[in-house]
């Protein structure tokens, strides 16, 4: 699973996802809260800073953008500044706004939030202010709408419905919405308003309502797994439905498809705000489906995302980079040290981000002996992760002759995984290792005081981006030609005393 996660966050490409929802604009403004007012039992707030971010729709729109896709906008804003600074935050995201259009006569979605801060230091949101219409638009007001869809449609490949009950995605326009998506062959997905009828929903590709969302659709409270998989069987049925995938905070996620039913379980997390947390959830789905992704693995991704996302203040976005090293992160020390070379990688990455120096050295390591485990303990004093590049058995036996390797490629690597000094080991053929060096991309390149002379493959590089070569002393009379000589000699000796006995 850990491949399959990597490759497909690796390899999302840049799909365009037709987003038609309510857009808002989030501002935050920032404040020491350092005493109470003597005219009225509250805080006053010292003001230091204002933040300007999308909210709603806007916000699966940036995080669409975080993850290499491209947004394309379909909502309304109103004809004011926060809808103008609404407009160039997204369009500064990477979204397609041309479809955002401006309407007369109502606000843009504002929500203003109040932050104090305790100490300089702490967070805390102390009141919040909407600015909003939920009226339903006018009729021509639709109709542009639905003709800004059927322009951008063919352009996508995907779409999204964010519903937040605004009075802009009604029954008429989301029929309308699901019906031509399907004549084009295209998936709708759904995050729905809290309402406890989802009938203009029906015939979207996949509904993605939160455990509270769900069980007001549904009629029942969801408190068990099997609570779960009542209300995703009624959802997928009523509303003829290809997925219904219900978040269910820190258990993860029920997923429902028509062959499998299960809980997606996710990690336990510090949560810091779940403020976004569904939009994340909306934008990786939409992403990975539309990169045609399988359910399970889509849900997997959307739950990381999702964390990530309620360890941070308010909404925010998360990278691919971040979704790489959660990956990497949950699944450091499962897979052992013997890597192929993508998957340690992946893992040098994660290394590297922690601010981890990553010593690189190669060999052959056959037999390996009091030297071999002095030069590890030399690799390992010079940073924190080291790896082995070892010679396979063809390029130990181009180096070292036909008679060598005495142990195979899968045995030296396993004595090695055994040291505590050794963090990786991946295994390469070429008879020098300047290729997976230059992979590697090591901080430090160690080889044997003994390469003084010989010239240190891979130095010439390694010193061209900063990093360093340095040269481990050697511990006189150990090497594993030695060790093979000697016993080589105990051998001749041993068959030449087995006549001499048979005569006495």
């Amino acid at each position: 699973m850990h491949d399959n996660l990597l490759k497909t966050v690796t390899t999302l490409g840049s799909p365009k996802v037709l987003l038609v929802g309510d857009f808002m604009l989030d501002v935050y403004t920032y404040g020491d809260a350092l005493r109470i007012s003597s005219e009225a039992p509250v805080p006053i707030l010292r003001v230091t800073g204002t933040k300007y971010s999308c909210g709603g729709a806007g916000s699966v729109a940036t995080d669409l953008a975080a993850l290499g896709a491209v947004p394309i906008c379909l909502g309304i804003i109103g004809k004011d500044q926060n809808g103008e600074v609404l407009k160039q935050k997204l369009k500064d995201a990477g979204a397609d706004v041309t479809s955002l259009l401006t309407v007369n006569d109502r606000p843009t979605i504002t929500k203003q939030r109040l932050i104090g801060l305790a100490q300089h230091r702490h967070q805390q949101q102390l009141f919040r202010m909407d600015h909003e219409s939920t009226d339903p638009l006018p009729d021509e007001e639709y109709e542009k709408i639905l003709e800004a869809y059927k322009e951008k449609l063919p352009q996508a490949d995907l779409v999204c419905l964010q519903d937040y009950n605004k009075g802009l995605l009604n029954s008429s326009l989301c029929s309308r919405v699901i019906e031509l998506a399907a004549k084009a062959g295209k998936k709708v997905l759904v995050d729905p308003a809290m309402t406890s009828d989802y009938s203009k929903y029906t015939g979207a590709t996949v509904i993605t309502p939160n455990r509270q969302e769900a069980s007001q659709a549904v009629g029942f409270e969801i408190e068990t797994t099997d609570d779960a998989a009542g209300a995703a069987d009624k959802l997928a049925e009523d509303l003829n439905l290809q997925a219904v995938v219900i978040t269910l905070d820190r258990e993860g996620a029920y997923l429902k498809t028509r062959d499998q039913s299960q809980i997606v379980p996710t990690s336990p997390r510090s949560v810091y705000d779940v403020t976004g947390a569904g939009d994340m959830v909306l934008a990786t789905l939409a992403a990975t489906l539309a990169a045609g992704c399988d359910y399970k693995t889509a849900v997997v991704l959307a739950n990381i995302t999702a964390g990530i996302e309620v360890e941070k203040f308010g909404a925010a976005a998360v990278t691919i980079e971040e979704i790489i090293n959660e990956i990497v992160g949950q699944n450091r020390g499962k897979r052992g040290k013997i890597r192929l070379l993508d998957s340690l990688l992946y893992e040098l990455n994660w290394h590297r981000r922690q601010k981890q120096t990553i010593v690189f050295t190669n060999g052959c390591f056959d037999l390996v002996h009091r030297g071999h485990i002095e030069f590890l303990k030399f690799c390992k004093a010079q940073g924190e992760v080291v790896v082995v590049g070892l010679n396979s058995d063809n390029s130990a036996k181009a180096i070292k002759g036909p008679d060598r390797p005495i142990s195979n490629q899968y045995d030296r690597a396993s004595v090695l995984a055994a040291l505590e000094t050794v963090s990786y080991i991946t295994v390469f053929d070429a008879p020098d290792p300047l290729d997976l060096i230059k992979k590697v991309k090591p901080d430090v390149l160690v080889k044997g005081a003994d390469w003084a002379n010989k010239g240190v493959v891979g130095a010439e590089f390694v010193e061209s981006y900063g990093g360093k070569v340095v040269l481990a002393p050697l511990v006189d009379g150990k090497s594993s030609t030695g060790i093979i000589e000697k016993i080589k000699s105990l051998a001749a000796t041993i068959k030449m005393i087995k006549p001499l006995d048979r005569k006495r």
